[in-house]
């Protein structure tokens, strides 16, 4: 069988995922199209807007696909085969089931963001927690998506338009879109970002095909082989390295911000669930573009090591579309993070502001978080992320295991099927717990596989700490028995 075949399975994986698992989530949550959004009952005309569905459906995926689905595919191609399997199987039955369940829970409290969603099915404690984790986060992810397109943007550019100047120009933009109604700059600007990255990544995909059809996947010789040149174990350090792309707990952040504009609980399926579907199309042909483009781990590691995975966009990217549809694809990348790191800062205000209870109908409420915030974004800029960063893909998998096992409280405790998250969080429990255990440069340095036994024993304690107490009722949180 031809290899090429391998992708075009990979692909038809996903859309048959989306069509069949995308409606049993649906079914199993409960969608209502009968109950009002909160687009309707709480408009504001800034973060709660009634949008299309085609834009609420593109934004909702630019806000979703940061690098990740870019660089982290392209760094877990070193693996091989077994980056494929995870990004179909886990965009199918763990991401997308997670960005669902996040960005309905929001609708169904009202637009509320993702450590309110927490408190209300976890308990006060994770609640607290997860909102000092999640402001975080999300100003780490704007701060570090200022520099990744910055640095695209400057090798594109005259000499004298260079990083520093794309930092400016970025944050610039970050702190207007942050402040500024939703439907007037992302909701204006986004459809035309979003016509770039699908050209970047159906363009990037048809000349695989023409240049290098008879190059697919040409160094693997079975699914269960594994490329690594340094021979680095698959569990956990797959399922940490690609994030976006498979399971992002970044997602959980962003979906509340078009809960707030979507007109029917119906387009949940649509919106959120198939966006994490686009969103591993495009991690799968990056992952694809590590496999192929480059003859071998050992050459995707050389270029991995001259550039990083910016080197790999730039390379494959001039070479398989040329100069003029290398610089549309490479604005594709450039477009990714620019659109997330956006979206972050806006999601890390209304964050702020419900844990104060401080309404950001009027200008200058927004104003009163969103300068501080920026202060600190732009201190952070100037500081070496490279310890911090490592703690990045740790702690954003971390996140979407808290969000996946508060999907699964509420579906316990409405006595439906918590399996569909329950499996998956499970799952991530392990990995994220045995990957801190053996990380050797900021984890606990444990030998792979002591590190591995922790990580299971962990996530059997997780999985029977749910069973026991997973339908007990939450104090404070919405009665929301009718739904």
């Amino acid at each position: 069988m031809p290899k090429y075949l391998w992708f075009l399975i990979c692909v038809a994986a996903l859309i048959i995922g989306y069509a069949i698992y995308g409606t049993i989530v649906a079914k199993v949550f409960g969608a209502n199209p009968e109950r009002t959004t909160p687009a309707k009952t709480m408009a504001d005309g800034v973060d709660y807007v009634e949008m299309p569905t085609w834009k609420v459906w593109l934004v909702q995926l630019l806000n979703i696909a940061g690098v990740g689905p870019v660089f982290g595919p392209i760094l877990g191609a070193l693996w091989g085969p077994s980056a494929l399997i995870w990004i179909v199987i886990g965009t199918i039955f763990a991401g997308a089931v997670h960005d669902y369940m996040a960005g309905m829970l929001s609708v169904r409290y009202d637009g509320a963001n993702v450590p309110a969603i927490v408190g209300y099915n976890l308990g006060n404690v994770a609640k607290q927690i997860m909102r000092v984790f999640a402001v975080v986060l999300l100003v780490l992810v704007g701060v570090v998506f200022v520099a990744a397109p910055a640095a695209l943007l400057g090798k594109l550019t005259p000499d004298w338009m260079n990083l520093t100047f794309w930092v400016c120009v970025i944050f610039a933009y970050y702190f207007i879109a942050t402040i500024m109604p939703i439907d007037k700059i992302i909701g204006n600007f986004y459809p035309i970002f979003g016509a770039i990255l699908i050209f970047m990544a159906v363009g990037i995909t048809f000349m695989m095909f023409v240049e290098d059809a008879g190059q697919f996947y040409n160094s693997i010789d079975s699914w269960t082989q594994n490329t690594h040149p340094k021979e680095l174990p698959i569990f956990p350090l797959v399922f940490i390295t690609i994030a976006c792309g498979a399971l992002s707990g970044f997602h959980a952040t962003q979906s509340p911000l078009m809960a707030r504009c979507m007109a029917n609980e119906k387009l949940g399926k649509p919106v959120f669930y198939g966006s994490m579907v686009a969103e591993g199309f495009i991690g799968l042909v990056w992952a694809t573009v590590g496999m192929t483009f480059y003859h071998g781990p050992d050459a995707l590691s050389a270029a991995l090591a001259a550039g990083g995975p910016g080197n790999v966009v730039t390379e494959s990217s001039m070479a398989l579309m040329g100069a003029f549809g290398g610089v549309i694809a490479i604005l594709g990348v450039v477009v990714l993070p620019i659109t997330s790191g956006d979206t972050a800062f806006r999601a890390a205000r209304l964050t702020l502001a419900e844990a104060i209870s401080y309404p950001q109908r009027k200008i200058m409420p927004r104003l009163v978080i969103a300068v501080p915030m920026f202060l600190v974004g732009i201190v952070l800029s100037q500081v070496d992320f490279t310890i911090i960063w490592r703690y990045f893909g740790w702690a954003n998998q971390t996140l979407a295991t808290i969000m996946l096992w508060a999907g699964a409280a509420y579906l316990a405790r409405r006595d439906r099927c918590h399996w569909i998250c329950t499996v998956p969080a499970t799952f991530m429990t392990a990995v994220c717990v045995s990957y801190i255990c053996y990380e050797p440069t900021m984890g606990f340095k444990m030998a792979i596989d002591w590190a591995n036994i922790v990580g299971i024993a962990a996530a059997v304690v997780a999985f029977v700490a749910f069973l026991l107490l997973g339908h007990k009722p939450v104090d404070g949180a919405p009665d929301l028995s009718k739904t």
